[in-house]
């Protein structure tokens, strides 16, 4: 069937309206982080020490929480492709209740996990500032829970511009209210690097609210009757979010963990190889939040077309979406190859450190296409629904096969001479994410063949 140029340029511009606002979205709240990470670290290393770890524990939690709940976009995106605007109401509060079990889980995994850091063996004057930091934080996980079912309800209605507006304001709010609390202005106590927990906890509610105040004065929003009536908790259904939810919570795990892991193992190799590591993995996940954002898109597009029984329409928007972001990671690529030593040179002064991530960014510019190929692929999957194969491809991929390559070329002469240290465990990234982009393309193309499921 021939495809003309004005239908691609049409999907390409409906992909970008989508993913732009996703992608501001996303580097705002990435922004709250690093507000942490600077104002902790103007106070003392000690309080910015303390954070770091509060963090580490804080992102898989909440990350795989955040998992769980996405499996609202596909599930309200097939019913709005399908002009199933009645029965969207009713998903919007089944996942609202399972967002309620996350959010109270979550809390309580927080309020346990500060006794995971003496297992840590971390200096005992950042334990008490790391625990209160967590505690703190563990009053926020409802909200966060709750605004993510809300956010997803909105993209995938073709409504992502509420989300961007949202975290702007709230990467906004969190400076002075980080400042108020850090340093006990108006009549507040200084808390010092504890008050950035207390800060974001709020901010996460009053992100709830503003979200929640959208959705009831909205107009394209009445003819769902959103407040109508309570749809009360339907096992059923709150079983079907799951069984799509966790293995994208799982996935996302295990992905995030890989990079826990490995920062991990490099201790041993002394803290200049630590530090380039982590410059190099700090700019590699800042860039990979374009990739992500078109992902996004793909799953509220394809979603919708599954929704509405499309298959050529669903194939269509995965070619398009495919090679933007193949043309996307040519581009990234070649700016990271020429522009590394610049890159580097804004995190740090350390010529030593400079280089060695500068070389590390080079393994960075190759996995860009297989990266942002793996995302694209699993953004299509999710949006039919296909999440249990990705999840298993995804531990295939990174913990049997990038990990152990990895490891093996970084601390082992197995395969060289001498171990590569760092080198060696990106080269095994490069790996890793070559063999989950092949394997979730074939899983992809599987799932558009005449014999899917997804297409009846």
């Amino acid at each position: 069937m021939a495809i003309s140029f004005s239908a691609i340029a049409k999907e390409l511009t409906t992909l970008v309206k989508l993913a732009s606002p996703i992608l501001i979205g996303q580097l705002a709240q990435m922004g709250m982080g690093v507000v942490d990470t600077i104002m902790a670290g103007h106070l003392s290393a000690n309080d910015l020490a303390a954070v770091a770890l509060g963090t580490s524990i804080w992102i898989p939690i909440n990350l795989f929480m955040i998992g769980v709940l996405m499996a609202t976009t596909p599930a309200v995106a097939h019913l709005f492709g399908n002009n199933q605007n009645h029965t969207i109401r009713n998903t919007l509060h089944q996942a609202l209740w399972l967002a309620s079990l996350m959010g109270a889980m979550a809390w309580l995994l927080f309020r346990f996990s500060p006794h995971l850091l003496p297992l840590m063996h971390i200096d005992p004057h950042l334990y008490p500032i790391a625990h209160d930091y967590l505690l703190a934080l563990s009053w926020g996980m409802p909200a966060v829970a709750f605004y993510m079912v809300l956010r997803c309800f909105c993209d995938a209605l073709n409504h992502t511009l509420p989300n961007m507006v949202i975290s702007l304001l709230g990467l906004l709010l969190n400076i002075p209210f980080n400042y108020v609390l850090i340093y006990g202005k108006f009549g507040f106590p200084a808390l010092g690097a504890v008050g950035c927990g207390w800060a974001s906890m709020a901010v996460m509610w009053l992100m709830l609210f503003f979200m929640l105040g959208y959705l009831l004065i909205a107009p394209h929003f009445k003819k769902f009757n959103l407040t109508t009536a309570v749809s009360w908790p339907q096992k059923k259904a709150i079983y079907h979010l799951l069984t799509v939810g966790l293995p994208i919570g799982f996935s996302i795990f295990f992905e995030i963990s890989v990079f826990s892991v490995i920062a991990l193992l490099l201790g041993s190799l002394g803290a200049e190889v630590i530090a380039s590591h982590q410059v190099a993995l700090n700019f590699s996940s800042l860039i990979f939040m374009l990739p992500l954002s078109i992902s996004m898109a793909l799953t509220i597009r394809v979603g919708q077309a599954a929704g509405q029984q499309d298959r050529e329409a669903a194939r269509f928007t995965c070619q398009v979406g495919m090679g933007l972001i193949a043309g996307l990671a040519l581009l990234l690529s070649l700016a990271m190859i020429f522009s590394r030593h610049l890159i580097t040179a804004l995190y740090t002064h350390d010529s030593d450190v400079q280089n060695l991530a500068a070389h590390l960014l080079l393994y960075a510019a190759v996995f860009q296409l297989s990266d942002g190929i793996q995302a694209a692929c699993n953004g299509a999957l999710r949006g039919l629904k296909d999440t249990k194969t990705p999840m298993v491809i995804t531990l295939i991929a990174y913990w049997c096969i990038g990990l152990p390559i990895g490891y093996s070329l970084g601390l082992t002469p197995l395969f060289s001479l001498q171990p590569l240290g760092a080198e060696g465990f990106w080269l095994g990234l490069v790996i890793g994410l070559s063999v989950a982009a092949i394997l979730l393309g074939y899983r992809l193309i599987h799932c558009f063949s005449p014999r899917s499921p997804y297409f009846l």
